[in-house]
């Protein structure tokens, strides 16, 4: 597979199979071609100091320094898309969840949106998911791109889907201003909608967070223990909830999905009593890495904890080196996989002014 062919429908054995070096060379080319590479990133050129299309190899995009998210506060977000997307431009401008002020922007092409929803289907696969079943998803949609993959994923495995919003970036609010009251109000208004789907019709599976579940399973543990499997989308899960998830339903199917709006990680399955919940990314558009907090171009060994560091390859984005506010532990996949995981991902701090809410 190569950045610029784009004519075939995403398919992740294909992209499993992508050399990662071959492949950085082609989005680099890509983003950086003067006639038809990304206007940011053709802007940015003369001050990097080196030649982007001289890096041959994944390992050497450290040269790009960490890349700061915030710059996508006010950037249009059509500046990081190369030129070489045929125009008049079709498509999504999604963005992040405000933890740290105003959110970020990001256009998905439809090539991009392909990648999210085939892994995330891939995702559901692994885990044991069974196709033509009826899903009930609590979380983020409207800006957010997971509602949108949450209805093309059931297009693809041929189910149906009830939809219950969440404004994450409410609940934020609510927190930084110690309004704990309305938050549970509000926390209360979503769970109230999804008991009233579950205790009226016949649901496989809940696709939510792990907070809203934890309430879920608190206050309707006989409307929970019917369903035959959950999924958890959002940053942070630990392996006791998990446990506590897994025996609180019929089923023993527990999807696990960490990530945000500009790249994602399919969780891998958890072997009992082992205590590593790890996740591989959505390769090789999306990559993660495990960096020493104090250095972070050095990459920790397998087993260590560090910060994890998100880059994206994307034909149609490029993000290099972004620190994530988590922690984990670096994992080594094994053979199946063609990069590293990472595992038992938890806040790297926890304040009230950069609350993760609901997630």
């Amino acid at each position: 597979m190569t950045a610029t062919d784009a004519r075939e429908p995403f398919s992740v054995e294909r992209a499993l199979d992508t050399d990662l070096d071959a492949w950085t060379r082609d989005v680099l080319r890509r983003h950086f071609d003067p006639e038809s590479g990304s206007p940011y990133w053709l802007k940015q050129r003369p001050e990097l100091g080196f030649d982007p299309l001289d890096i041959t190899r994944y390992d050497e995009l450290s040269a790009f320094g960490n890349f700061d998210l915030t710059q996508l506060r006010d950037m249009d977000p059509f500046d990081m898309l190369p030129q070489a997307v045929p125009r008049p431009l079709s498509g999504r401008v999604y963005e992040s969840g405000g933890t740290t002020g105003s959110p970020c922007r990001v256009f998905y092409t439809e090539r991009m949106a392909q990648h999210h929803a085939a892994w995330l289907h891939r995702g559901q696969q692994v885990a044991g998911f069974e196709p033509g079943r009826t899903w009930v998803f609590a979380g983020p949609s409207g800006p957010h791109i997971i509602g949108n993959g949450m209805e093309r994923v059931t297009r693809l495995s041929d189910s149906v889907l009830y939809g219950i919003d969440l404004d994450p970036r409410w609940v934020k609010e609510l927190i930084r201003g110690s309004r704990l009251r309305e938050m549970n109000q509000y926390v209360d208004h979503v769970t109230g909608q999804v008991i009233d789907i579950l205790a009226s019709r016949e649901v496989d599976y809940l696709e939510t967070t792990p907070a809203l579940f934890q309430v879920l399973l608190r206050k309707r543990p006989e409307l929970v223990a019917k369903l035959a499997g959950i999924g958890v989308s959002g940053t942070h899960i630990s392996p006791s909830q998990y446990a506590d998830f897994k025996a609180a339903i019929a089923g023993d199917v527990v999807g696990l999905r960490y990530g945000n709006t500009f790249g994602c990680g399919m969780g891998l399955p958890v072997e009992e009593g082992s205590g590593t919940m790890a996740y591989v990314s959505n390769y090789p558009q999306v990559t993660h890495a495990v960096v020493d907090r104090d250095d972070p171009t050095r990459v920790v060994g397998y087993g260590e904890l560090g910060r994890v560091r998100l880059t994206v390859l994307h034909e149609d984005l490029f993000v290099p080196n972004v620190l994530e506010r988590d922690q984990a532990v670096r994992h080594d996949t094994g053979p199946q996989w063609p990069c590293d995981g990472v595992a038992n991902v938890e806040p790297l701090t926890k304040s009230n002014s950069a609350p993760e809410g609901l997630y």
